[in-house]
């Protein structure tokens, strides 16, 4: 009886001692950065990841018609050859994005910010691009060509023109 009582009192005073020692390496920013997220070849069809940090996420083949990712920090993340066919990139950070192949048809990218992304195959066939910041991204020259025919409006975020960003005559 008094064994049993010894090691739940150990097993608290354990416990305790591992829930001071997680509290005091996340107060001090020491604590592991989370592992990013794998969402690759699933069938997300209407996901709402809106407003959500999906930094270094890997959508790789994923479906994500009809997608909602308004407002999110999607830095780093990968879409490639994502269907992405009229997802909600409003206002989205897609900063050194890999959209290589990824099926951007009919997307909302308004004002969203795509610095240093990858999209030299992207397709974005009646996407809607108005304030959208292409800054350094790597397009195929008739792609470039394309979205300078849909280019108007300035990103609020980075204060760039979007005709700008594309090199638009």
């Amino acid at each position: 009886m008094n064994y049993q009582l010894n090691n739940r009192i150990w097993a608290i005073i354990l416990s305790i001692m591992l829930w001071g020692v997680v509290c005091i390496t996340a107060s001090l920013g020491l604590a592991p950065k989370a592992l990013a997220l794998d969402y690759n070849k699933e069938s997300l069809i209407g996901a709402n990841f809106s407003g959500r940090d999906l930094t270094d996420a890997s959508f790789t083949k994923a479906n994500l018609r009809n997608s909602n990712f308004s407002h999110a920090n999607l830095r780093g993340v990968s879409f490639f050859a994502a269907n992405l066919e009229s997802a909600n990139f409003e206002g989205a950070d897609l900063t050194n994005a890999t959209l290589d192949s990824a099926r951007f048809i009919r997307a909302n990218l308004t004002n969203a910010v795509l610095e240093g992304a990858f999209a030299a195959n992207a397709k974005f066939d009646r996407a809607t691009i108005d304030g959208a910041d292409f800054t350094d991204v790597l397009l195929r020259q008739d792609l470039q060509k394309e979205l300078c025919k849909l280019a108007q409006g300035i990103n609020p975020t980075t204060g760039r023109a979007t005709r700008d960003t594309l090199f638009c005559p």
